[in-house]
């Protein structure tokens, strides 16, 4: 397909035929050249035509500065890009065209040679991104149109005239009123700022005419920006009554002399010639001369790889993900061939497993009453163990329809799906594990997961959905859950669907990832990501089903006392903050709430956003030393989320049949491997802060004579920075279990063990745990309180004392770049583009000055990947062994719980002691490290008291 195409022809009388039939109606043109192009065309489609430099001005100039990693402009080039983007994905248009005004004169200045002649040169800052707009719309092959000697909007208005002689629905995208001219029954003009269509109702509301009366009502009028001078004292309204009572301009001028009104008389007969040459001006020519195939304006040639480092270039992570999944959406296959049946009878069911092999993977899929897995009832269960083939099992339907006892279907089912000796595959295969254990059922010999096989090879992606992946690998598009059971309010169960409809959409979420495994299996070995997919991640899902499936009891009645005793301290906060302002206002509203703090307090505004001046929490916390309100406000923000996230709504989250909370823990979320909690999120509650501690005390042990017990690695992420830094000074430091914080104090300060003080210790944890995470000086300076001065100096020093981790950062950079991923000590990957080019002097990312070098985000990212990604890798290590050990020993004891660093375990009194020492002795012989793990072992009566720690 092809890509932009630039048009520069020069025609050979571009004035009179570019102004001789111009009042004529669209569809009045018959020339060869338009029938040729248009035969690309069908009534029906739909087309945007894009007036390019119209959106380029207005994004321009409504977005705040943007720089790139390169330090170059980039605001324009991001808004353009997000429109075309919205046009896309919104407006699913057949065709898609953008115009550019060329450079130069056009034939209007021939006419008049101050044409445009007020208009300021371009900014230099937007100038510059022209070029990387157009690149961007190559590498999308939108075709680009740009005619020496005509403006964009004459292109626009010959593109629509076409669309229009074939009934297409075509879209003028602009913010030019010239075009209101094109409007016809076909042609309508999108105001994309305002997402509004305006077509012939919209013209006769807002300027009372209709669409072919639009060149003689601006003729009138004229038009300051464009300079067309039009007739002095004929505003808009004026215009509008001549046109609707004289008809057109000719007869509006030809009547001036027998009009009531003499000045208005005058100035009509004195300016004719004046309002005859504003209508050639204004007019937009409709055949302009140029070569151009409305095949190449179909949607669909996006060149991914290169839009990504373009997107990369330009800094625009936010927009990268959403070009990309049009890139693997642009080709569809419709050639499935599939044969997916309803199993009708128990017989019939007998019959199929008795079929099914005990040495070929089997694909296993189940359809619920909802998405929370141990809320979830069973409808059916589909499997499939050879391509284009499934069978579907309904235990739950509509009435009428035929469905299997649910018992009886377990019992035939049960010996396959719990024989280890069965491969199973699936897509996201922890959710139908706890849906089976929901019915007696442990899914043994869980092989593989598409799920996360597509994570492991692609952590960046925002999505590893099911969908996503049969576009991409399979060129196939899945059967929408929401044709089946519906959107908001009208959706239902799917145990109310016809068991005939969920059959074809069951079968196929089975098929599809037995199709998929070979393919994602073959680029797992092939990135050497299949030793940690089989041995670390899909072993993982077994174990996270358990956690999640037993949950964590919580007291409902603490939590409520809490709730009563929020409630009152948030009123409190309210009085004060009212009496600190002066007046009651909405806390809540952030426009009331930045008037109070900017208008009346004279506070300095210190962030912008689209709305206003920004009042975030960081906001708030630099102006706290200014005033007191801001900390009031940060107190009852900290209040009324904890409030509303924790104390209120665990105890509505308790589940009916355990009496327990069940979080959800996803591998597939965070791209540096680490687990993500939702549902609720309980990796949030603070844990330093009285109140998290109040929340945290509030999960307590399943039963009387029970215990809570947490392990928790020691500074993991610290210990494995040495060991990839192989600094000596830190692998001595932690080899003699040294407090890590005060001795990078002592050393930096150079003063004695005995002699750091708290801020001292304070700010070497911060400079500690700032370098996994690109802390600049800046940053360490807002944190600490200090100059940036003093923070720079504090990291410079920190690098110096510590070479080895300079070393480090700048080797995990060079190694980035070179191959364009950073990965973790089990092998896991993460691809990171935009890595600059960095050759520090040996053992220091930092100059004589000292001044630290500013490292960008994807920089950042690189270095604190490969820690946090290693670091999450053994806590996941840990699981895998300490649930082998726990299943080995029959302990009563449950791993219920992980949250960063830390596992919780759900154990009788009596066994505290013997888990304490199982657990340790796991977790701290996962891995050979160049220094020693360690791991804090507590147990509680809740959560929160875990702080006796036990000798194992």
């Amino acid at each position: 397909m092809m890509g932009a195409i630039c048009v520069a022809i020069l025609p050979t009388t571009p004035i009179l035929m570019a102004n001789t039939q111009r009042n004529l109606p669209l569809d009045s043109f018959d020339d060869d050249a338009g029938q040729n192009r248009a035969r690309a065309l069908a009534a029906g489609q739909t087309a945007y035509i894009v007036d390019a430099h119209s959106l380029i001005f207005q994004v321009f100039h409504a977005i705040p500065d943007m720089t790139s990693p390169k330090g170059e402009p980039v605001n324009a080039v991001f808004g353009f890009v997000r429109d075309l983007l919205f046009l896309i994905e919104e407006k699913r248009p057949d065709r898609l065209v953008c115009a550019f005004d060329p450079p130069g004169d056009t034939f209007r200045h021939e006419l008049f040679a101050a044409y445009k002649g007020e208009r300021s040169e371009m900014p230099s800052e937007l100038r510059s991104q022209i070029p990387k707009i157009r690149e961007v719309l190559d590498a999308m092959a939108i075709p680009v149109v740009s005619v020496v000697g005509y403006e964009a909007d004459d292109v626009l208005a010959t593109l629509a005239r076409e669309c229009n002689e074939v009934g297409v629905h075509c879209y003028v995208v602009t913010g030019d009123k010239d075009c209101r001219q094109l409007i016809t029954d076909y042609v309508r003009v999108f105001n994309i700022r305002k997402n509004h269509v305006y077509d012939t109702k919209a013209l006769a509301e807002d300027w009372g005419i209709r669409p072919d009366q639009v060149i003689d009502f601006q003729s009138l009028v004229g038009d300051k920006v464009d300079n067309v001078p039009g007739v002095p004292l004929i505003g808009p309204k004026i215009a509008a009554d001549l046109l609707n009572t004289y008809g057109d301009l000719q007869a509006v001028l030809d009547s001036a002399q027998n009009m009531k009104g003499s000045k208005r008389s005058q100035n009509l007969q004195e300016f004719r010639d004046q309002a005859l040459l504003s209508r050639k001006l204004v007019a937009l020519d409709t055949r302009v001369p140029f070569e151009f195939d409305w095949k190449t304006a179909e949607l669909g040639g996006y060149q991914g790889g290169r839009l990504a480092d373009l997107f990369n270039d330009f800094g625009f992570r936010s927009l990268t993900d959403r070009v990309l999944k049009l890139a693997e959406h642009k080709t569809v296959s419709r050639d499935w061939v599939a044969d997916y049946r309803v199993v009708a009878s128990l017989d019939e069911l007998a019959e199929l497993v008795s079929r099914i092999p005990v040495d070929v993977p089997l694909s296993v899929d189940t359809e619920t009453t909802s998405t929370s897995p141990r809320a979830a009832r069973l409808v059916g269960i589909s499997l499939a163990w050879v391509p284009g083939e499934a069978y579907y099992i309904p235990v739950a339907g509509p009435p009428g329809d035929t469905v299997l006892d649910l018992d009886a279907t377990i019992a035939l089912l049960r010996p396959l799906l719990e024989s280890a000796e069965v491969p199973k595959v699936g897509q996201n295969l922890k959710y139908d594990a706890i849906v089976f254990r929901n019915v007696g059922v442990e899914l043994r010999g869980i092989a593989f997961d598409t799920m996360i096989a597509s994570y492991l090879l692609d952590a960046g992606e925002r999505s590893h959905g099911l969908d996503e992946l049969a576009v991409k690998y399979l060129k196939h598009e899945n059967t929408k859950i929401s044709s089946l059971i519906g959107k908001g309010k009208q959706q239902k169960s799917m145990a109310d669907v016809p068991v005939a409809d969920v059959g074809a959409y069951a079968g196929e979420d089975a098929d599809v990832p037995l199709r998929l495994m070979p393919l994602l299996a073959e680029r797992l070995q092939a990135e050497g990501l299949d030793e940690l997919n089989r041995d670390l991640e899909v072993p993982l899902v077994g174990v996270l089903a358990n956690l999640e499936f037993e949950g964590i009891r919580i007291d409902s009645g603490q939590l409520g006392k809490l709730s009563l005793r929020y409630a009152e301290r948030l009123k409190e906060l309210e009085i004060e903050i009212e009496t600190l302002a002066g007046h009651p206002f909405n806390i809540a509203s952030p426009k009331q709430l930045a008037d109070v703090l900017f208008n009346e307090l004279k506070l300095p505004v210190l962030k912008k956003t689209k709305t206003g001046a920004s009042t975030d929490a960081s906001v708030l916390e630099e102006l706290a030393p200014q005033h007191p309100l801001p900390a009031k406000i940060i107190e009852h923000r900290q209040y009324a989320k904890l409030k509303n996230t924790y104390v209120d709504a665990l105890p509505l989250m308790v589940n009916a049949d355990s009496g327990r909370v069940h979080t959800s823990l996803n591998q597939v979320v965070a791209a540096t491997g680490r687990l993500s909690s939702n549902d609720p999120n309980l990796q949030n509650i603070p844990v330093r802060t009285s109140e998290g501690r109040e929340i945290r005390a509030a999960f307590i042990p399943r039963a009387e004579g029970w215990r809570l017990l947490a392990a928790d690695y020691s500074q993991i992420e610290l210990r494995v920075l040495a060991h990839f830094s192989e600094d000596e000074t830190l692998a001595t430091a932690f080899a003699n279990d040294r407090d890590i914080h005060t001795l990078v104090a002592s050393q930096v300060n150079g003063i004695g063990l005995d002699e750091v003080t708290s801020d001292q210790r304070r700010a070497a944890k911060a400079v500690n745990f700032g370098i996994i995470y690109g802390q600049s000086p800046f940053g360490l300076a807002k944190a600490l309180g200090i100059s940036k001065e003093e923070a720079a100096r504090f990291i410079a020093d920190y690098f110096a004392r510590y070479p080895g981790v300079g070393d480090f950062m700048h080797e995990t950079l060079a190694t980035c770049r070179r191959q364009g991923y950073v990965s973790t000590l089990l092998g896991r990957r993460r691809a990171i583009a935009g890595v600059r080019a960095i050759s520090p002097p040996k053992g220091a990312l930092f100059d004589k000055q000292p001044q630290v070098l500013q490292l960008t985000m994807p920089e950042r990212t690189a270095v604190n990947t490969v820690i946090q990604g290693t670091a999450a890798d053994l806590i996941k290590l840990a699981m895998l062994a300490v649930d082998r050990r726990l299943r080995e020993s029959q302990f009563e004891a449950k791993m219920i719980l992980q949250i960063h660093d830390e596992l919780l375990f759900d154990v009788p009194a009596g066994e505290v002691d013997e888990l304490a020492r199982l657990v340790r002795e796991e977790m701290q012989s996962v891995a050979e490290l160049r220094v020693p793990l360690k791991v804090d072992v507590k147990a509680g009566l809740n959560w929160a008291e875990c702080d006796v720690i036990v000798d194992a």
